[in-house]
């Protein structure tokens, strides 16, 4: 018997006067004891599976046909009063946004106590206890130093280990975790999701796991379904749904994917992205029928039912879907760029270093000052990628903003194409702008949303004495977005007019106008779905082999590194421990902090 069923499911809503069906057909089960992850990209359905168990659909959605039964009672008959009673105790949630989930303005164990009192638990000492044994259970130490505390006094991994404390705290019988892990870096998502194991393997709780990492899923999951545009594709067990994958669109997924292993191929991206809510209403067959590489006449009429292929895997689509495998085939091995050895670098970092000192707290005692960046030295070659990896915390991020002139050093030097650029920025403005420049990692905050595409792109011309003329300016605007991929009638938009992939690539061309000698890109790809991930990681290396650019790759991510960057540098608390050619690191890792980075990865 299921713990939670879904059967046939369709939420609907209205747009434009036509009837969409935002999830439609949708089936699902969840036994006891068991995790089950539902994938996709961004729009897909995946949150909106979270908030029809959660009886907290959108405004103007509402569910149009089937059930949805948890221990044999349909929620979308309960009364709302009678389902709401159910959240937190029965049914327990875990957020994607730790940060933005905890209140900032109450400590941990006023949230906790707060928690607990509405599941139940009297007297204040009691639910004391229980939270205390509830932070021990997610290994966090000093539990009673840490009620006292607020959420911007934690870590995001430490506010997501209490949040998940808070899930498991109740006892539920079901837990939806809706992206726990996005944004962690791998050590500690490894850390989560092992957590998240343990503690569900102990108490037989099930779980929905909700994530758009595929391999991730896959590692902890006993089966899986892949969601497109609101319906689901293909279900199965895990292990045999990532190793043979047989929709279209998961074996999409899977060829986007960078391996941390075996040959390096040049990744197969999906063209275009998911249509938006308003373009279902235009699909009445396959959703996935426009992007798909074999899809054929019928496919955009003929609305298919998930089939059962082989015993325990269902497959939504026509035969055709299936026949046609070879037609997603890798592609072909990529060479690996070598650097000039006997060229000097266009990039020389040596012995930086930086302290932050934050004055005192407020009883008047000195904090300790923490030392961000500790005698960091590297060079980055003419033309060379080298990538810059470690947990949340090691310092990459401070040492990206001293190479801009956000910070200025300690000590140590900087030299870009020969010029020493180590001084404050007010002295070294010119060459910096000039020399090198920053891929933002979220396009959306990075771009003026008041601007057009073609102003953003060449913003950087505005500083010039005197600042070009719109004509000059609007003839480099084309030319950048002819670099970056861009329809040239991007100019005349807003960045909310394009979709996600292309901001990215707006972003870039923007970092591109002033022609660098090197980029620094900052985690640029952490946030996107993965079939956008593979265009803008394919368009960098386009951009490579045509215009001999450096860069500086900073990620969590070693599996993109190593599909980036011919040469890495792990770095832990403010140093580089470990650096050398990525294939020979990753294959061979030294120092023990790179093993266990490599440990963690899915």
């Amino acid at each position: 018997m299921s713990l939670l069923a879904l059967n046939d499911v369709n939420v609907t809503t209205e747009a434009g006067g036509r009837r969409i069906d935002v999830l439609r057909d949708v089936s699902l089960a969840v036994g006891r004891g068991e995790l089950v992850g539902v994938v996709g990209e961004s729009g897909a359905g995946k949150s909106m599976v979270g908030r029809l168990i959660a009886g907290m659909l959108p405004k103007g959605f509402a569910t149009s046909r089937g059930s949805v039964t948890f221990l044999d009672r349909d929620l979308l008959a309960m009364a709302p009063r009678e389902r709401t009673g159910l959240l937190g105790d029965a049914i327990a949630f875990v957020p994607q946004h730790p940060m933005t989930s905890l209140n900032p303005v109450l400590s941990l164990g006023a949230q906790f106590d707060e928690h607990l009192r509405r599941l139940g638990q009297d007297g204040k000492a009691a639910r004391r206890e229980r939270a205390l044994a509830a932070l021990d259970s997610v290994h966090l130490p000093r539990p009673a130093d840490l009620l006292g505390r607020f959420p911007h006094q934690l870590s995001g991994g430490q506010c997501q280990r209490a949040l998940i404390a808070m899930a498991f705290a109740g006892k539920p019988d079901l837990i939806v975790a809706d992206e726990p892990t996005t944004a962690l870096d791998v050590i500690t998502q490894a850390r989560v999701m092992e957590l998240i194991d343990e503690l569900q393997r102990d108490s037989e709780t099930g779980l929905l796991f909700i994530t758009h990492d595929l391999r991730l899923a896959a590692q902890h999951c006993q089966r899986l379904a892949v969601m497109y545009a609101g319906e689901i594709v293909e279900t199965g067990p895990a292990a045999a749904l990532l190793s043979d994958p047989l929709h279209p669109y998961t074996r999409s997924l899977v060829a986007a994917n960078p391996g941390i292993a075996g040959p390096v191929r040049r990744l197969a991206a999906l063209p275009d992205h998911m249509p938006g809510l308003s373009g279902f209403a235009d699909l009445p067959g396959c959703r996935f029928a426009p992007r798909c590489p074999v899809r054929d006449a019928a496919c955009a009429a003929a609305r298919t039912a998930l089939t059962e292929v082989v015993p325990g895997r269902f497959v939504r689509g026509a035969g055709a879907c299936r026949k046609q495998a070879s037609a997603l085939a890798g592609q072909d091995e990529l060479p690996r760029a070598a650097a000039d050895a006997a060229a000097p670098p266009i990039l020389s970092v040596d012995g930086l270093g930086k302290t932050f000192r934050s004055g005192r707290d407020w009883l008047g005692r000195r904090r300790a000052p923490v030392v961000a960046v500790d005698g960091v030295s590297l060079d980055i070659a003419p033309g060379e990628f080298v990538g810059l990896v470690g947990e949340s915390g090691s310092g990459k991020s401070t040492v990206a903003r001293l190479l801009l002139g956000l910070e200025t050093p300690d000590g140590g030097r900087i030299v870009v194409d020969g010029q020493d650029i180590t001084g404050p920025f007010q002295r070294t403005a010119k060459q910096r702008i000039a020399l090198i420049q920053m891929i933002f990692q979220d396009p959306q905050s990075a771009l003026n949303p008041r601007q057009r595409i073609g102003r953003l792109v060449t913003q950087s011309m505005e500083v010039r004495r005197p600042p070009a003329r719109w004509p000059e300016r609007l003839e480099r605007a084309r030319d950048l977005l002819g670099q970056t991929g861009l329809p040239q009638d991007t100019i005349g938009r807003y960045p909310v007019q394009v979709s996600g992939g292309q901001r990215q690539r707006v972003n870039i061309a923007r970092a591109l106008c002033t022609a660098p000698k090197v980029l620094v890109a900052d985690e640029i790809v952490s946030g996107l779905d993965v079939s956008v991930q593979a265009q803008i990681l394919n368009l960098l290396l386009d951009m490579r082999a045509q215009r001999q650019i450096s860069m500086l790759f900073i990620s969590h991510d070693l599996s993109v590194v190593r599909y980036l960057c011919s040469r890495v540098a792990i770095m832990n608390r403010g140093q580089i421990v470990e650096q050398g050619p990525t294939e020979q690191v990753f294959r061979a890792p030294q120092h023990d902090y790179t093993k266990a980075l490599l440990a963690a990865v899915p």
